[in-house]
């Protein structure tokens, strides 16, 4: 058995919802991918003024939702990942898969089902202390990814892995 495994996801607002514009997970081995995601066309509201959405950019850096879609399923199928809790990513990836056509292959919980014994409130703190000792930027989601496996490790649920080794 590995590791376990994290996912975060940055997302924008528009006048509809949210959209996901990047995400990252680990691994079973610890490794971390992360990807922008590029919107399909009928995710966005006619109105462009209607979201925050850096286009070009998303155009430009992204890969097809379709292809994030697949990877992650061939990367994450059939086991627990685990999320902050702090936004709300669990939704935004129903309805990523959704709306593709494809069953979310993963069951995804909050990380204070993983880490027993600290309510979620400390969490939350531990996790934005070890994101400031570690010189983490809030907004990307493989530093989110990278604050929940320093998480686990401190935890004790990651054996035999030194700080310099995550």
């Amino acid at each position: 058995m590995g590791l376990p495994q994290f996912l975060d996801i940055e997302f924008a607002a528009t006048a509809t919802g949210y959209l996901p514009t990047a995400m990252a997970w680990s691994l079973a081995d610890g490794r971390m991918k992360t990807v922008v995601v590029t919107p399909e066309d009928d995710w966005l509201p006619d109105d462009p003024d209607d979201h925050e959405l850096d286009l070009t950019y998303l155009q430009e850096q992204g890969a097809p939702a379709l292809d994030v879609v697949q990877e992650m399923s061939e990367d994450l199928g059939d086991t627990t990942v685990f999320v902050d809790g702090l936004d709300p990513d669990e939704s935004l990836l129903e309805w990523l898969f959704e709306s593709l056509g494809r069953p979310l292959p993963f069951e995804v919980t909050t990380v204070d089902r993983l880490i027993h014994g600290v309510d979620s409130g400390e969490l939350e703190d531990w996790r934005r202390e070890l994101m400031v000792t570690h010189g983490l930027e809030p907004q990307l989601p493989e530093s989110g990814v990278y604050a929940l496996l320093l998480l686990a490790r401190d935890a004790g649920l990651i054996q035999g892995m030194e700080a310099g080794e995550l």
